[in-house]
């Protein structure tokens, strides 16, 4: 490649970085719509292969799409709206405990001179739940009162579906418009590549989708055996931040054990929620993880922590939602440059010297 195509490919590159850095406020909703397409395409090319037509492929499936979603959200939101009322409902009633037991145990084991009176925080909470009136009225009026806010939150509930069907639709002319416009003298190394990042991608995002729903709800499940009242909330939070290793195990733990603790008020009642935790991390190494993603993501702990944290400092939500594809398909490019290195002169000058400096040097009789 010779200097001025590799200022221009480095132009490029950083031009398309710059842009999406200045876009990201306004990228979500395309970025979800991609996601939504990329996940449904293979469905879509399933039924074109039994002869039906791609409109009606992707009429088919993202109908399903939208059934899925609205029955997930019909199950759930009332489900967590009623715990996260009862719990706002329980506050009082946990201000007392901490006030009346757990304090004054603390006070005792650790010899503080005095506690605080927490009995003022006890009538704000129910002086503003009185004039709140729920949960959805907070929730609301808080959109409400933040016209952009709304604003926004209703264009993305039209723009996303909208730009899914359109980008579902015609996938296979976007791919096929993208690959005519390589360079023929890059085209086979960059179709190679883009297979190989597809199928990790492929596996990744559909997979781990799949071990995020099913740890929520063996989460949600093994909680609610247990007779935590929060058991959805907790379950489906753990299950959703679960896409980083053990933080959903962390988080969920953490949030199971001071629930338990207010509710049961018995510490040796805590280790059957610590045990459901042990249960789902189990089975997302040994049976979800392998099952649906697969072991030849490859992607490390720290990686995928570094990935996320970094991503989410340059581009903030959006960040975030690249941040595993972006790191899935930068693990193809590093394997397909270690590889060229491997094979290249400056490996092998490398091997060679190094052969040379091992060898016996042999100085004849003069030794």
């Amino acid at each position: 490649m010779t200097d001025t195509r590799t200022w221009l490919a480095l132009a490029i590159i950083t031009g398309g970085g710059v842009l999406l850095y200045l876009l990201a406020p306004v990228l979500t909703p395309f970025l979800i719509s991609a996601l939504l397409a990329y996940m449904g395409d293979p469905l879509v090319d399933k039924l074109e292969a039994k002869k039906v037509t791609r409109t009606v492929a992707v009429t088919i499936v993202f109908s399903g799409f939208i059934l899925f979603t609205l029955l997930l959200l019909l199950i759930l939101i009332p489900l967590i709206e009623s715990q996260i009322g009862t719990f706002v409902a329980k506050v009082p009633l946990y201000i007392d405990w901490l006030q009346g037991t757990a304090l004054p145990w603390l006070q005792a084991r650790l010899a503080l001179t005095e506690i605080p009176d927490i009995s003022q925080l006890k009538q704000a909470i129910q002086s503003h739940w009185q004039q709140a009136g729920g949960v959805m009225v907070n929730v609301v009026g808080s959109v409400s009162r933040s016209g952009g806010a709304l604003l926004e939150l209703v264009a993305n509930m039209v723009l996303i579906p909208v730009i899914s069907f359109y980008l579902l639709r015609d996938w296979d002319i976007l791919i096929k418009n993208i690959h005519d416009l390589l360079p023929r003298t890059i085209e086979s190394v960059v179709v190679k590549l883009s297979s190989e990042a597809n199928e990790v991608l492929g596996e990744f995002v559909r997979g781990q989708l799949l071990v995020m729903l099913a740890l929520g709800v063996v989460y949600s499940l093994g909680l609610w055996t247990m007779g935590l009242d929060y058991a959805v909330l907790i379950g489906m939070i753990a299950g959703v931040v679960s896409f980083v290793p053990y933080l959903g195990m962390i988080i969920g733990v953490t949030l199971a054990v001071i629930a338990g603790l207010f509710q049961f008020h018995d510490i040796t009642a805590l280790w059957p929620l610590i045990i459901v935790f042990g249960i789902g991390q189990v089975l997302e190494s040994f049976v979800l993880t392998p099952y649906f993603v697969g072991d030849r993501i490859g992607l490390h702990p720290v990686a995928v922590i570094f990935a996320i944290a970094a991503f989410g400092q340059l581009f903030g939500f959006v960040g975030i939602l690249v941040a595993l594809p972006a790191a899935a398909v930068v693990m193809v490019l590093l394997r397909h440059a270690h590889v060229e290195y491997r094979n290249s002169d400056l490996y092998g000058e490398a091997q060679a010297a190094d052969k040379n400096a091992n060898d016996p040097v042999d100085c004849g009789d003069g030794c």
